[in-house]
């Protein structure tokens, strides 16, 4: 009898080839200049010697870096790795000149294409979807406070157990995955379940990392979205919740104070629900 695979049952390597599969699909490439790749190559190299220098590297910790970046290409670790510890000083520098919402980072999770819905909708979800409802509402604006009509919410977050759909076993295809049409005046409601915190895949070569390194793997709990709208710069951004665990100390250094929301018991009874208003700079 074929054993049925849960999201339970998601493993590193399996997260980590799907995330990598999604990367390549983008199809990325640079516009860069043969001057500008021979500048940052060589920083980027010239820094990892000076690491080497100044802390006496031996041939046995190099080899053992050796062996270890090679498995981190095995399990499919690279967009794992590079979202985690990387992408965040990335966004950061991408969206400095920003004036509306604050960005973060994307992650590895995100997949293209999700179920598109009206103002106000409920995400894709299982029948007995386990965690707290939540009502997460707002208003699309533009810096100069234009409500924008027509612009798209797109939202995916991990389940309570902190697993994506896609990327465990056992999840159906959009669970937890959408993109809500704003009204006239730019708002939307949107009914999901709160997430929860979750441990980054940690039984792959990221995981023999953070051991290694004495770090902890966890996320807070948190929501991803991109907003966007015609004429308006798209923002990807990430929201975590007021007291969470991990807020503090978050492995991938992504919270900033401005996207913390703190929930409130929702006016029904059922679960909670919170205020969050976007405002997106013109192209």
């Amino acid at each position: 009898m074929t054993e049925q695979l849960t999201e339970q049952t998601a493993t590193a390597a399996a997260s980590g080839n799907s995330a990598t599969e999604r990367f390549l699909e983008k199809g990325v490439a640079a516009d860069s200049s043969t001057e500008r790749v021979d500048k940052l190559a060589t920083e980027v190299i010239g820094a990892v010697h000076e690491v080497i220098r100044r802390n006496k590297v031996t041939y046995e910790e190099y080899d053992a870096l050796k062996a270890w970046l090679i498995q981190v290409g095995l399990d499919g670790e690279w967009p794992l790795f590079l979202d985690v510890w990387i992408e965040h000083v990335v966004e950061e520098v991408a969206n400095e000149d920003r004036e509306g919402t604050q960005g973060s980072i994307e992650g590895p999770y995100y997949v293209p294409g999700s179920p598109e819905f009206q103002a106000e909708a409920t995400l894709p979800m299982r029948d007995d979807e386990p965690g707290t409802p939540l009502l997460f509402q707002g208003q699309v604006t533009s810096t100069s406070g234009q409500p924008l009509g027509g612009a798209h919410v797109e939202m995916w977050h991990a389940d309570d157990y902190g697993y994506y759909s896609q990327y465990a076993p056992g999840l159906p295809e959009w669970n937890l995955r959408g993109t809500v049409v704003t009204d006239e005046q730019g708002r939307f409601k949107i009914h999901t379940i709160q997430p929860a915190p979750y441990q980054i895949p940690h039984d792959g070569a990221c995981g023999k990392l953070i051991s290694a390194a004495g770090w902890h793997a966890w996320r807070p709990a948190h929501l991803h979205l991109k907003v966007s709208a015609p004429d308006h710069q798209l923002i990807t951004s990430q929201l975590y919740f007021q007291g969470g665990d991990y807020v503090d100390n978050d492995i991938a250094q992504a919270v900033k104070p401005n996207l913390i929301l703190n929930p409130t018991p929702a006016a029904d009874g059922t679960g909670n629900e919170v205020t969050y208003n976007f405002v997106l700079d013109p192209a």
